[in-house]
């Protein structure tokens, strides 16, 4: 199943603040996004329902197998494709920017691919 884009950069977040801090919170996505706590309240529940998170009574969220292992691809294309157009003389920030939308859509095989090319 596929899920949407926004999902996809959620988990994604929660996998990155979760490196960084060892903990994630709503509140902890709101600042890393800069997004209503309102709009983050319904992805988390949404994502919840759907399986790829976890809630405890504390509040603190984790990553479900299913929601970890989409969140562990978005994270492997990002830092590929920024450091790939960086090395190609892009600005950084411009990279990271661009990254963030191109691993939602490129396909598992140019990934590969491209992947196999940038190795050699």
């Amino acid at each position: 199943m596929k899920i949407q884009e926004s999902a996809e950069n959620y988990l994604e977040t929660i996998l990155m603040i979760n490196e960084r801090k060892g903990s994630v919170r709503s509140i902890d996505i709101v600042n890393e996004l800069d997004f209503s706590k309102p709009s983050v309240s319904v992805a988390m529940k949404n994502l919840r329902e759907h399986g790829y998170i976890s809630m405890d009574t504390d509040g603190y969220i984790t990553l479900t197998e299913k929601g970890s292992e989409i969140a562990e691809k978005m994270y492997e294309r990002h830092k590929f494709i920024s450091e790939g157009l960086i090395k190609l003389g892009v600005d950084p920030k411009v990279a990271v920017e661009d990254a963030c939308r191109i691993e939602h859509v490129i396909s598992a095989e140019t990934f590969e691919a491209l992947k196999n090319h940038w190795k050699r």
